[in-house]
Order: structure tokens, then C-alpha cells, then sequence
């Protein structure tokens, strides 16, 4: 469902290709406020240095994924590939993910990107254990070493879990995710690390 901003939006677009300008070939005059409306929107959504450094992020990645479900346990590691590419004009990077999960087939499917209006890297998952969906935001610096903090709800108590997450590349073709959540005891534990290996 569209807020009231963005129908907004929709109308002021409506406005640039209605009937007057089909026929004289030139924009109608814009009030000042719809000139300032126009202007804020072309800057949201007009790429910028946080969007160029997804971009290189982009390509094909061999994976070595551990995974800790009890604290202090030895990890399980599996293997797996992801592809990360652009989308919308560069303006958003997408993953995809194949790996194994406690010995079953594991795909996953990530967005990420970085709003221009909050200042805020985000980013979504879903994959084929979940019906639902993470929503993560976070920071970067220069570097691209991250820091997010995300959610979503667990399926035995109904309720929502917060997770930490951070990236850092430790050479500029090998990225390094951890993954923290509560353990049984309500606190942070480690639960996942993933090493991406460019191609």
C-alpha cells in the first residue's frame, strides 16, 4: 500500500505527461513546493558512493559456511556458492546463496542496499527453511566493514528475535560475516560465520 508521499509522488509524475504537455510538447510550470518535492525525490533516489561500493561487491563467491547451534559447540561446516549482482539502475544488490544447512539442500535469497533519505544501509533475507522474512539495517565505512542489527520471528515461541550481524574484508577478494543472537540463556552467542571467497 503507497503512503500519502510517494501517491504524491505519482500525482506530481501525472501531472508532467497530462493532456497540456501531450499537446504543446512542454512541461507545465511547477509550483515551488512541487519543484522542491520533485527535487527531494530525484536526490533519494539518485546512486551514489554507498551504492558504487555495492557494486563491487558484485560477483560470483565460493563459501565455507560454520554454523554453531549450542554455545561452546564445534561448529558444522559446509560448503556453498553465492552470486551477487545490481539491479534498479545499480541502486540495489542482490544475492543468491546455495549451500547446506545441517546436511539439507540451503538457498537463500538476500537484497542490500543503502537509502539516500535515512542515511542507513539495510537489507532483506528470505530462504527455503523460512516462510518469513529479515529485515536488517546498519552502517558502513569506507572500507565496507559493517555493522547491522536485524529481525524476525520465531516459529517456536511466536516472537521476535534480534540478531547482530557484521562484515569485514580481511583482503579485497575474501568478506568475513558473523552472525550473533541469543542463546538458551538470553544471551549473545555466536551462531554463524560465513567466509565469501571471490571468484
Amino acid at each position: 500500500m503507497f503512503t500519502q508521499r510517494p501517491m504524491h509522488a505519482l500525482a506530481l509524475a501525472a501531472l508532467l505527461v497530462s493532456p497540456a504537455f501531450a499537446q504543446s510538447g512542454e512541461a507545465p510550470q511547477m509550483t515551488p513546493q512541487q519543484q522542491a518535492e520533485m527535487e527531494a525525490y530525484i536526490k533519494a533516489g539518485t546512486p551514489g558512493p554507498q551504492h558504487a561500493a555495492l557494486a563491487k561487491m558484485a560477483g560470483d563467491y565460493t563459501l565455507e559456511v560454520r554454523s554453531w547451534h549450542a554455545p561452546g559447540a564445534e561448529p558444522t561446516v559446509e560448503a556453498g556458492t553465492a552470486t551477487r549482482r545490481m539491479l534498479l539502475g545499480d541502486r540495489v544488490m542482490v544475492e543468491d546463496v546455495s549451500s547446506q544447512m545441517m546436511g539439507q539442500p540451503f538457498t537463500g535469497h538476500g537484497l542490500h542496499g543503502y537509502d539516500n533519505t535515512s542515511g542507513s544501509y539495510w537489507s532483506t533475507w528470505n530462504d527455503n527453511m523460512s516462510t518469513g522474512l529479515m529485515v536488517s539495517k546498519g552502517s558502513c565505512d569506507a572500507a565496507m566493514t559493517c555493522s547491522y542489527t536485524g529481525s524476525w520471528i520465531d516459529p517456536l515461541t511466536k516472537k521476535e528475535v534480534s540478531s547482530r550481524m557484521t562484515t569485514r574484508w580481511s583482503s579485497p577478494t575474501v568478506e568475513v560475516f558473523e552472525m550473533y543472537g541469543p542463546g538458551p540463556d538470553g544471551k549473545e552467542t555466536k551462531m554463524m560465520e560465513i567466509t565469501y571467497t571471490k571468484k
